[in-house]
């Protein structure tokens, strides 16, 4: 399982991703992104198994999560 460092870099290159090629993105305004994530996040543990052929790994931190998105509405 990747390392706080690696979870870091990778919402870099997603931002870097978004900044040269986000309007390609189908969910490309902070509303529609925020709808996807709910609902992948609600079909993930089917998606998981669909798409990945594994389990929704059980030891995830939704908590640590939820306080990095609810703290990004005002981090500067």
């Amino acid at each position: 399982m990747p390392d706080q460092e690696a979870f870091a870099a990778f919402l870099a290159q997603l931002t870097q991703e978004y900044l040269q090629h986000g309007e390609e993105w189908e969910n490309s305004t902070l509303g529609q992104f925020l709808e996807a994530l709910t609902a992948w996040v609600q079909s993930g543990p089917g998606w998981y198994e669909r798409h990945l052929g594994e389990a929704l790994p059980a030891e995830g931190n939704w908590t640590y999560f939820a306080h990095a998105l609810k703290a990004a509405t005002m981090y500067e």
